[in-house]
């Protein structure tokens, strides 16, 4: 049983890869990975029962470790496929709340299965023979409704909430990346820069000076002092007294904007070399 079913999970783990390579869309991925994993658990279920267990430690063992294995995967694939056929359209406030609501449903499930998450999670076993034996269940032990309503030839009364439980580690850990690529979008970006100034001072001030009076900043309404301070900062370089220094532009008898001119001629100069090429 244990061969037939590990080489079983072997052949789905790689299946699902190839799916996860052919559909980078969490929506699609999800749909075709759900019909490939219930084709699998078919399989399995109509090799237990053709085959049954030897021994109880066998079936308890199957119940406890291998069918939640891949039952947990069906639950997450199917939770995705919720998650995302739901999301709403909205900006990032409303994606966000709506990814925290999920996080909550989660915490929630865990609160009310506390007990049994610390009998999992610490691998008891004094009550396996009533969580993981068919039709050995005790109402007694919270039993889920999904459990009157399962096949119980091949169910028993906890070992989908085992499932359930490894499931969720893996959907909480697809809400925190989804949260994660919300905060980075979200983000504003800074570019880090290293670029220097590596003209005069006095061929900036006159750019700047030209910039200020065109208007270009924030509608004409950006103070010279502001603009100065701000391009100081970007291109690593101090202006010292540009003010001084426009006067000393304004003031000269020839070319008072030789930097601008130089620009203009460099830039028409290049694209008459670029069309010749042509």
């Amino acid at each position: 049983m244990h061969k037939f079913y590990k080489d079983k999970l072997r052949e789905l783990d790689s299946r699902l890869e190839e799916l996860k390579i052919e559909f980078d869309e969490p929506i699609q991925l999800s749909e075709m990975a759900v019909n490939l994993i219930l084709s699998y658990l078919k399989d399995i279920k109509l090799y237990v029962l053709e085959k049954g267990f030897i021994e109880e430690k066998d079936e308890i063992h199957f119940f406890k470790k291998l069918k939640p294995s891949i039952l947990s995967k069906l639950i997450y694939y199917n939770a995705v496929f919720k998650i995302e056929t739901k999301k709403p359209y909205g900006g990032f406030k409303s994606i966000k709340k709506y990814l925290t609501n999920e996080q909550i449903r989660l915490r929630k499930f865990f609160d009310n299965n506390l007990e049994f998450y610390k009998y999992f999670r610490t691998d008891s076993s004094y009550l396996d023979n009533k969580y993981f034996l068919r039709g050995k269940h005790d109402i007694k032990l919270s039993l889920d409704t999904y459990y009157f309503e399962s096949d119980h030839s091949f169910s028993t009364s906890h070992d989908y909430k085992v499932a359930k439980i490894l499931a969720n580690d893996l959907i909480q850990v697809y809400i925190e990346d989804q949260l994660a690529c919300l905060h980075k979008i979200n983000k504003p970006s800074t570019i880090q820069t290293s670029l220097n100034w590596t003209a005069s001072k006095t061929s900036l001030i006159e750019l700047i000076y030209a910039l200020h009076y065109q208007g270009v900043f924030d509608n004409g309404n950006a103070d010279v002092k502001l603009i100065a301070k701000y391009f100081e900062s970007v291109f690593n370089i101090e202006l010292g007294d540009f003010y001084h220094t426009y006067l000393e532009l304004r003031n000269r008898k020839m070319s008072r904007t030789k930097f601008l001119d130089t620009l203009r001629e460099s830039l028409i100069k290049k694209m008459d070399e670029q069309e010749e090429k042509q």
